[in-house]
């Protein structure tokens, strides 16, 4: 090899390393940049005095909608059951009203954060949550929910990701990249007022873990089986690190308001405007 080719070899390796060098600096940059943002919000969040129980408890609630099966009705399908499925042409109907009333969606971030610090939201929030896993949550819910921007709170019970009928690994992980949130509705949907000092871990925190590891993300809302829940429950809830937990539409507990966030049932009895007229009911909601 010649000295000129030599020369030349060397002048493009070093060039090669330059650039290299000043990606991978910029990638740390970056990296530097996106860490200390976090830790700028979360030290201005803490800095600021939280809301005090009686303001938690004045403060106006938010819609919280709670569906099960979205699916057509089964013949000789009882009551019961369809008290708990609301058909695909009645779902695509309720978002059509709801993005036509002017509501939007919140995440339970948001919920927290106007609850606890008086964060802003929208004039007319809404909430939309997903128990139990169910596969037309993410076929059905999803595409609708996407014609109008609404994002969704998905209650996962972990026994059923990858089975027949529930959602996968995949599609969970795909609503989490796309805003949606995923959070726990324990393992396999035991009521809480039953557990064993065991089953707190079973039921909350493997969990936790197996979301966190689908999702990439904390694992900090809960969802109550049946919405059944007692005092017992929410000392352990809170050691496990959720931030709130959600019931149904009984009343909210006057001492720990944020661990009875109050939920609606849609059942696939009701039409669209009395869907609309019993959400304004139970939240107490003016035209």
């Amino acid at each position: 090899m010649t000295f000129n080719k030599v020369l030349i070899l060397a002048t493009l390796l070093v060039a090669a390393s330059c650039k290299e060098g000043s990606s991978t600096d910029s990638k740390e940059k970056n990296n530097a940049t996106q860490a200390g943002k976090s830790t700028k919000d979360s030290l201005q969040t803490s800095s600021v005095k939280a809301n005090d129980l009686a303001t938690i408890l004045a403060k106006k609630e938010v819609p919280v909608l709670c569906y099960h099966h979205i699916r057509n009705f089964r013949p000789g399908e009882s009551e019961r059951m369809k008290s708990y499925s609301v058909t695909p042409a009645a779902f695509a109907e309720q978002m059509k009203a709801l993005n036509d009333s002017g509501y939007k969606t919140i995440t339970p971030d948001q919920l927290y954060d106007y609850l606890l610090y008086n964060k802003p939201i929208p004039p007319k929030p809404v909430m939309l949550t997903y128990d139990d896993t169910d596969e037309e949550q993410f076929s059905i819910g999803k595409t609708e929910m996407d014609k109008y921007g609404f994002k969704g709170l998905y209650f996962v019970m972990t026994i059923s990701i990858n089975r027949p009928r529930y959602m996968s690994k995949e599609q969970l992980k795909q609503l989490s990249d796309e805003g949606h949130q995923v959070e726990c509705h324990t393992w396999d949907h035991h009521m809480v007022t039953k557990y064993t000092t065991a089953d707190w871990d079973t039921q909350l925190v493997n969990p936790q873990h197996k979301l966190e590891g689908i999702t990439g993300k904390p694992i900090r809302y809960f969802a109550y089986p049946f919405g059944i829940w007692n005092q017992a429950a929410i000392p352990e809830i809170k050691s496990r690190g959720y931030k709130m937990a959600f019931i149904l539409s009984s009343k909210r507990d006057s001492i720990e308001p944020l661990y009875t966030i109050r939920r609606m049932i849609v059942p696939g009895t009701w039409s669209t405007p009395g869907m609309m007229k019993a959400m304004k009911q139970t939240f107490h909601l003016k035209d």
